[in-house]
């Protein structure tokens, strides 16, 4: 049997016609295919609005408007607009097991964690740089379209009033109401002045109505300033501020982040060193860990070893301390013999550090400065001393060394003194000679142990008053070439040297206060710009940190910060400058980064919610127990009792004694208890125990007489081999002879 196609093509439309009506009698009744597909782009566009996938309203995400799907698909419909309301269970959660049976748009939602541009704009710090002209009057039109001065750059041209403004309304004579034109671009020469806007006119600039319209003042103004802050040549990452953990109980004076950017440590007044990891951190930036190197001694620097596996923690003691990326203790520096004169003698510090640094590319080397005048070179898998060196000084004595630092490559070892000097010397190649050469040797009972170090004091380049002398050099930075060398002083200054003209300062910049002898300075990662701290002089509740232009000499940017800047760092992966503030209060730490420029640190835990307090949680109570807190030390506070307890107590001390006849024998006295103690029994018979005043020395000496002598039968023995004694003659006195005769 043969079907023709027609026959076949009518069987398919009824079939086809009747998977239509069961799907419109299942989904809402009388439902037609093209309200469905009205239904479907509502869903479209709202989902494309509000940029919700699987968050918040439950749907799958719709497909692309405007695609060419096959009528007989599935059609996405609003079951709120379909009249059958939501269709979510709240008590189907995501974490329930009966919602792993159902599809993934029934039930409660997962909330996920909030999107990290959210996280970013909280940061974002307010617009820096000079503010913006007040907006130029505009005839008619009052202030015009800008507001105030909150954006970059010449205030913006006020709008051109178009012909439906100056008339109100269009055509008056007619009874018909045409509504309002939906704001647009603004009409060019070239537009018919005839055709105007229809419509009631436009709002004025600066209200409401002209920012939810986008007018000059609404979003138009964010956009422009976005787009002005993209356009910095410099780059600097400074849109963006977030505090790390909690305040501090002093300054942060030092902080130093590893090579790979995963890790930070800082160092405050406050005695203490903290530890903070990236890739673990949470929103609340906090440190995992917090430890205390020297007890009462302030952490002057902190230095990462060029591996990232170790740290060097300088503070005001004669003894530097080694830890590792956790925090725990590797080692201990060795301290001198203070009383030593000669300081290349002694095998380590006898006075408190200053300053130090891991070698930036040997993991084996080390170097601390410190206020006995010298600069030493350690080895760190030995913890022992491989170099001394000995600044030159102009006249004898001891000069402290504030500041210590070396080379790009290790090459170069710079050191500023308290006298104002700085020092160079040129580490490559053998440096230094024997301690021990030209010493006058010492007995072999006082030799201990041999001088194994070398000793170095000439430099190879010294400038005289580099800075003020009498105060300190915070810092010294080199650059890559080595050719170019930065100093911070306690002067309020900042130098630019050229080694290659190691006689007087490139360029000079003064008034820059700063209120810590540890303040930093650097080179950018290109190198192109100069950043330092200050303070803002006698306010310790200010400073900034100040950007210079390294080639223009010029300054770029201030960013101000709620303390004095002292500790600085700018990592050359992250792209983000850390700093260290506080005062004598308080104290913390800030970084600075760009959603732009910047790349993982601080913007990893940026948007990660910190741990929920549980139920289970239990920290025990501080136990502080004070000796004069007891009730035997407690004071009343009552006069009345008071009085009456001091009575009592002397009452008491007048009390007579009441001899022996009252309770139980003690100290030697015979008791009321019959005599029926063993103890008074043989006193009675024996004898009671006299005190030595109560005896007759005399008579305890008669007791002997008579007595034959006991110790005479021991020696009895000896008595005829004993030699003959020989006495002296008696002398008579002169008044005797005298008399005789």
């Amino acid at each position: 049997i043969r079907y023709s196609s027609a026959t076949m093509a009518s069987d398919d439309d009824d079939e086809l016609a009747e998977i239509r009506a069961a799907r419109a009698a299942r989904i809402g009744g009388g439902a037609s295919l093209t309200a469905l597909r009205e239904q479907q782009r509502r869903a479209q566009e709202e989902a494309a609005r509000t940029s919700a996938y699987y968050v918040g309203d439950g749907r799958p995400k719709p497909a692309a408007a405007g695609s060419d799907d096959d009528e007989d698909g599935p059609v996405v419909v609003d079951a709120e607009e379909a009249g059958e309301g939501p269709s979510e269970d709240p008590d189907l959660r995501m974490d329930d097991e009966t919602r792993a049976q159902f599809p993934m748009s029934f039930g409660e939602q997962e909330v996920k964690v909030a999107k990290p541009q959210e996280i970013y704009d909280k940061h974002k710090r307010p617009g820096f740089g000079p503010p913006r002209p007040p907006p130029r009057p505009v005839a008619g039109g009052g202030a015009g379209g800008q507001a105030g001065g909150s954006g970059f750059g010449p205030p913006r041209p006020p709008p051109k009033p178009s012909s439906g403004e100056a008339t109100g309304t269009g055509n008056s004579g007619e009874d018909e109401v045409i509504p309002a034109r939906p704001p647009g671009p603004q009409s060019g020469e070239g537009e018919d002045d005839g055709a105007g806007d229809v419509g009631p006119p436009r709002p004025p600039a600066g209200s409401e109505d002209a920012d939810e319209a986008g007018g000059p003042s609404g979003d138009y103004d964010d956009e422009a300033q976005e787009g002005e802050e993209e356009d910095d040549p410099y780059m600097l990452p400074v849109t963006h501020e977030v505090a790390l953990g909690s305040a501090q109980a002093k300054a942060v004076t030092c902080l130093d982040v590893d090579h790979s950017g995963s890790r930070l440590v800082t160092g405050s007044m406050d005695y203490t060193v903290r530890l903070y990891d990236f890739n673990g951190m949470k929103s609340d930036m906090r440190a995992f860990r917090e430890m205390e190197p020297q007890e009462g001694h302030p952490v002057l620097s902190v230095s990462w070893s060029p591996s990232g596996d170790a740290i060097l923690v300088v503070t005001g003691s004669s003894k530097a301390k080694i830890i590792d990326r956790n925090g725990l203790t590797r080692g201990e520096f060795v301290r001198g013999d203070m009383y030593i004169r000669d300081p290349k003698n002694t095998k380590g510090h006898v006075s408190g550090l200053t300053s130090g640094q891991w070698h930036p590319t040997d993991r084996h080397t080390a170097m601390t400065a410190s206020e006995d005048g010298t600069v030493r070179m350690w080895d760190m898998e030995n913890i022992a001393q491989k170099t001394v060196i000995k600044p030159t000084l102009a006249k004898p004595g001891r000069v402290s060394v504030t500041a210590c630092s070396y080379g790009a490559d290790g090459r170069l070892v710079g050191a500023g003194l308290m006298d104002g000097t700085i020092q160079i010397w040129s580490v490559a190649g053998k440096f230094g000679t024997s301690a021990a050469v030209g010493q006058v040797a010492a007995p072999k009972q006082q030799m201990i142990e041999k001088q194994a170090w070398s000793y170095v004091s000439r430099p190879s380049q010294l400038i005289h008053s580099a800075h003020a002398p009498t105060t300190e050099i915070t810092s010294l930075a080199f650059s890559q070439d080595g050719h170019t060398l930065v100093s911070r002083g306690m002067d309020e200054t900042l130098k630019l040297w050229d080694l290659r003209q190691f006689s007087k300062p490139v360029h000079v910049w003064g008034d820059l206060p700063c209120a810590y002898p540890t303040t930093k300075v650097l080179f950018s990662p290109d190198e192109s710009l100069i950043v330092t701290g200050v303070s803002a002089g006698g306010n310790d509740d200010a400073g900034a940190v100040v950007f210079f232009d390294k080639g223009k000499r010029t300054l770029v940017r201030k960013v101000g910060m709620p303390g004095n800047v002292t500790a600085l760092a700018w990592h050359h992966r992250l792209n983000q400058v850390f700093v260290g503030l506080g005062n004598r209060k308080a104290g913390g730490c800030r970084v600075l980064y760009d959603t732009t420029f910047s790349e993982r640190g601080v913007m990893i835990g940026a948007a990660r919610k910190p741990r929920m307090a549980s139920p289970f949680d239990f920290t025990p109570p501080m136990v502080i127990k004070t000796p004069h807190a007891l009730p035997m030390y407690k004071e009343e506070r009552g006069g009345r009792k008071r009085k009456a307890k001091e009575t009592l107590e002397a009452s008491k001390a007048r009390k007579p004694d009441p001899g022996m006849a009252s309770g139980m024998g003690k100290q030697g006295r015979i008791g009321t208890t019959g005599g029926t103690l063993l103890t008074q029994h043989l006193l009675k018979q024996r004898g009671g125990l006299k005190a030595p005043e109560m005896t007759d020395p005399r008579e305890a000496l008669l007791r002997h007489e008579g007595k034959k002598d006991v110790f005479s039968n021991f020696t009895a023995a000896y008595a005829a081999t004993q030699p003959e004694r020989i006495f002296a003659p008696e002398e008579e006195d002169e008044e005797e002879a005298e008399e005789r005769l």
